[in-house]
């Protein structure tokens, strides 16, 4: 089921071919589609918001991780910097 939209900016574009790419990639792990998955019955409403859950903890994993990268890339550029000027 192909389908084409005009989007005009690139941002939504890149994100949309986030979602398809991450959908391919599900279906063919899964052998099935989340619409699939929803109309057959495999998985219950409790089994959607647990998932929901879990995902959203693991974000907030990564959040903290790349908050600490972030902190870590200052200090090296700072001591860098700091190492150029005494340097000169």
């Amino acid at each position: 089921m192909k389908k084409e939209y005009e989007v005009k900016d690139p941002v939504v574009d890149r994100v949309i071919r986030k979602f398809t790419d991450r959908s391919n990639l599900g279906f063919e792990k899964y052998g099935q589609s989340l619409h699939h998955e929803r109309t057959t019955g495999m998985k219950s409403l409790v089994g959607y918001l647990n998932d929901i859950q879990e995902e959203l903890m693991d974000a907030v994993l990564y959040i903290q991780a790349a908050r600490e990268e972030l902190q870590d890339l200052s200090e090296e550029s700072l001591i860098q910097k700091f190492k150029d000027e005494k340097a000169i």
